[in-house]
């Protein structure tokens, strides 16, 4: 009976003491993108003693100074695409699926054909799923701006379709 009262009186301490816990909220950045995080007091008040000794820069010798940290500056308007180029090269973006053949020479086919319909598209070959090869075009941010595109190569490819795909920035549409 002793056993099952100091289990209980235990269970009692350890609920309450996770009901008087106190939560602060913080907002902060990472690389310029905003976000808030909850955390209990105590580990809040140990962030802030890290963040302090982090903030002190000793130089050489017995000269200590404290520093003021740099600030990363968050822009308040919208990033333009030559600054999102500048930071990722590469980024989640469309091509147009225009066919997904079996073999290479299928796919050298549909490409060359490709080129003598629409000359200013780039068109490339994907070997990733093999053996079937995918024979993609264009390079786009979004759907919507590959629908004008995608409208004038259905007139040729029926199965044309737009698909995620990484694609290079600066010729992305």
């Amino acid at each position: 009976m002793k056993k099952i009262i100091s289990i209980f009186s235990f269970f009692v301490c350890v609920i309450t003491y996770h009901i008087q816990a106190q939560l602060v909220v913080k907002n902060d950045t990472l690389s310029g993108t905003p976000f808030t995080f909850t955390m209990d007091n105590k580990i809040s008040d140990a962030l802030d003693a890290l963040e302090e000794n982090c903030n002190r820069v000793t130089k050489s010798g017995n000269n200590n100074s404290t520093k003021t940290p740099s600030r990363i500056l968050v822009p308040s308007r919208e990033l333009t695409t030559a600054e999102i180029c500048r930071q990722n090269p590469r980024i989640l973006g469309y091509k147009i699926q225009i066919n997904v053949v079996k073999s290479n020479e299928e796919a050298n086919e549909v490409k060359a054909y490709f080129r003598r319909r629409f000359p200013n598209l780039k068109v490339e070959i994907d070997a990733s799923l093999r053996p079937n090869y995918k024979v993609l075009a264009g390079s786009y941010f979004s759907k919507q701006s590959a629908s004008g595109d995608l409208s004038k190569i259905r007139q040729f490819f029926k199965s044309a379709t737009p698909v995620q795909y990484r694609v290079f920035c600066v010729e992305a549409k």
